[in-house]
């Protein structure tokens, strides 16, 4: 499956501006929420471990999430919760383990059928989604990391898949706020960092998304605000969706402000 491949190459982008890095380094706050890096890798490493366990069937998996939903039942937030599951894993030792674990679940993903239904907190979902998701966070998460180090990013056409979720969650979006879901959907053309064009939904010149798919992919992860990218949008639908546009699962969540999120320097 190549979604896993792609998994693959995300987490080592990650990796290779990390590995330079001191346990010291790693406890840097970043513009998420304030997580340091050592919380970002916590998080990927947790759900690169739940997302391989998802695919030894659906009580392997409910064994592994119950303490994290209990938690977060409680009252937890979801960095909260990784805590108890990591038991004192920081650092370089962290680091191995989530370079380790993402590995271990592109290797697993790669073998399996994308169509194979897998359990997730939410609904279930195709293992293809499944392995889509894990590099989706792991690029959207990488960004806070990539910006606290001043960093730019080598962007590569493995993007696609992360513009694709985005496209797909269209109806997610408004249904997670309990908005009613707009129609027709808006067109979206995107230029990839190849130069490629991607294209989605039928062409209106009144309704539609348009730009390079790094912008795009930024704003439906909600890394940065659109005012800060140059997508051009057209007609209040599309307009509306850009605005608050969410591809991950979760409680619906305010994108940042103009300005919020930034490289340093």
């Amino acid at each position: 499956m190549q979604q896993a491949e792609d998994f693959r190459a995300e987490s080592r982008a990650l990796a290779a501006i990390l590995n330079p890095l001191s346990a010291d380094d790693l406890r840097q706050p970043t513009l998420f929420k304030g997580w340091t890096i050592e919380d970002v890798l916590g998080h990927l490493h947790l759900f690169n471990v739940a997302a391989e366990t998802s695919l030894s069937g659906a009580k392997a998996f409910d064994v592994f999430i119950a303490p994290i939903v209990r938690d977060m039942q409680a009252g937890k937030t979801i960095l909260e919760c990784q805590f108890p599951w990591l038991g004192g894993l920081d650092g370089r030792d962290l680091f191995d383990a989530w370079m380790a674990g993402a590995e271990s679940c592109a290797d697993a993903f790669a073998k399996v059928n994308p169509k194979e239904r897998v359990k997730w907190v939410g609904p279930d979902m195709s293992a293809l989604s499944s392995i889509t998701a894990r590099q989706m966070e792991t690029w959207s998460h990488g960004q806070e990391v990539f910006d606290v180090l001043g960093l730019d990013r080598s962007e590569q056409d493995r993007i696609r898949n992360i513009c694709h979720l985005g496209v797909s969650t269209f109806g997610w979006t408004f249904i997670n706020r309990k908005e009613p879901v707009p129609d027709p959907v808006p067109y979206v053309r995107l230029t990839g960092p190849s130069g490629a064009v991607w294209e989605w939904n039928t062409p209106q010149s009144d309704n539609a998304v348009v730009g390079s798919a790094v912008a795009f992919a930024q704003v439906v992860t909600q890394v940065r605000s659109i005012q800060d990218t140059e997508l051009r949008t057209t007609g209040a639908v599309a307009e509306h969706w850009m605005s608050v546009a969410q591809c991950f699962a979760g409680p619906p969540v305010t994108p940042p402000a103009k300005g919020a999120r930034h490289k340093a320097g």
